[in-house]
């Protein structure tokens, strides 16, 4: 930091010093200046408590508690000049105690903060001064996730390591970075946020919101593939009993098994989705007019196949791919509902068979 002499036109440096060296301590000096002016942390806040200890069968206090214009409760931390390698872990522990809290329990928290500072202030009131509502019951406080905010001169690289991964995994924290210098007799206090950078705040956010989801979807993909590859073993085992078709089939993490028929170019294929379970006939050469030309032929014949099936069939010629498909639906079934299992694998090795008796005849007569 410096200081511009406008007459001389000359930077002079103002001298950085330590918290420690200026005999500045934490609750009695830092704690207080943020209490009364929390633009400090970068950002507008109600403080409602200091050394809040009102957490069940635990003697730990944190420094402040406040809530932020959105209504979320914010758990700050000071180090001073040093930030020490737990204090992550601290201010974890501290949030996971203020989860709990109601909007009740917050505002006899502020009460009890406003009292002590013998104002005769009331802490509704003064929570609906701060946040836009008119009625202490309609205001929503605490309904979303907490906040951390850690304060000190220098943060471990232990620390900004864990920030850095919490950020990543969705949790709302940031590191404040406050600098002491000595000009004379007074005391100036440059504070900085590090983590995430204030320019690309936003952006860091979004991107952690990003790789959240995407983690997250990985872990439903891998879910479905446990699900889907359970449920294909249960039903070729229970097919064994019923027919050949897919004796040489194993279990997938696909939602689709298919086998062979005898004729190059055709396959039977199962279907399971969180929607319907399918049977098919798939017609796939390589050659898509080859395709159609074929779906064509064997359509010549709807009538006898459906009378002789008992039911009617889907018959997809789908131009705008290369393969076509007579195919046989069950609705409104889910794969990932065990409870559908029993009526899936029902509709599968019944109709299945059926579906072959019918079909294969008339590729025979065909190819």
């Amino acid at each position: 930091m410096f200081l511009i002499n406008q007459i001389k036109n000359e930077a002079h440096t103002i001298q950085k010093r330590t918290f420690s060296e200026l005999g500045l301590k934490e609750r009695k000096h830092l704690q207080e200046w943020i209490d009364k002016n929390t633009d400090i942390l970068h950002e507008n806040l109600l403080i409602i408590q200091k050394e809040f200890a009102g957490f069940d069968d635990t003697n730990e206090r944190l420094d402040l508690l406040a809530i932020d214009e959105k209504g979320n409760l914010v758990v700050i931390e000071n180090k001073l000049d040093d930030s020490g390698k737990d204090v992550t872990w601290q201010s974890l522990k501290y949030v996971s105690y203020c989860s709990s809290l109601t909007k009740d329990d917050i505002v006899d928290i502020y009460q009890e903060y406003l009292d002590k500072q013998g104002n005769g202030e009331n802490a509704a009131d003064k929570i609906l001064s701060f946040l836009p509502y008119e009625d202490i019951y309609e205001v929503e406080i605490n309904k979303g996730d907490q906040r951390i905010i850690l304060i000190a001169a220098n943060f471990r690289k232990e620390v900004t390591s864990a920030v850095m991964w919490l950020i990543e995994h969705n949790v709302k924290i940031k590191c404040i970075k406050v600098t002491p210098y000595q000009l004379n007799d007074d005391i100036l206090v440059d504070s900085e946020q590090i983590i995430p950078v204030k320019d690309i705040e936003e952006y860091t956010i979004k991107l952690a919101n990003k790789k959240q989801n995407d983690r997250l979807d990985q872990e439903k993909e891998q879910t479905r593939h446990i699900t889907r590859r359970q449920f294909w073993t249960d039903l070729l085992s229970e097919m064994k009993n019923k027919t050949d078709l897919f004796s040489n089939i194993s279990p997938t993490k696909d939602n689709w098994i298919n086998c062979g028929i005898g004729y190059g170019g055709f396959c039977y294929t199962c279907v399971i989705t969180s929607e319907f379970a399918r049977i098919e006939l798939n017609i796939n050469k390589g050659v898509k007019e080859e395709n159609k030309c074929i779906f064509d032929q064997i359509l010549i014949y709807k009538s006898t196949i459906e009378n002789d099936f008992g039911d009617e069939l889907e018959w997809e010629r789908l131009d705008n791919r290369k393969s076509s498909r007579v195919a046989y639906y069950l609705k409104d079934v889910n794969v990932f509902n065990r409870d559908d299992w029993p009526q899936i694998i029902a509709f599968i090795t019944s109709k299945i068979t059926k579906f072959d008796s019918v079909i294969r005849p008339i590729l025979k007569e065909l190819f």
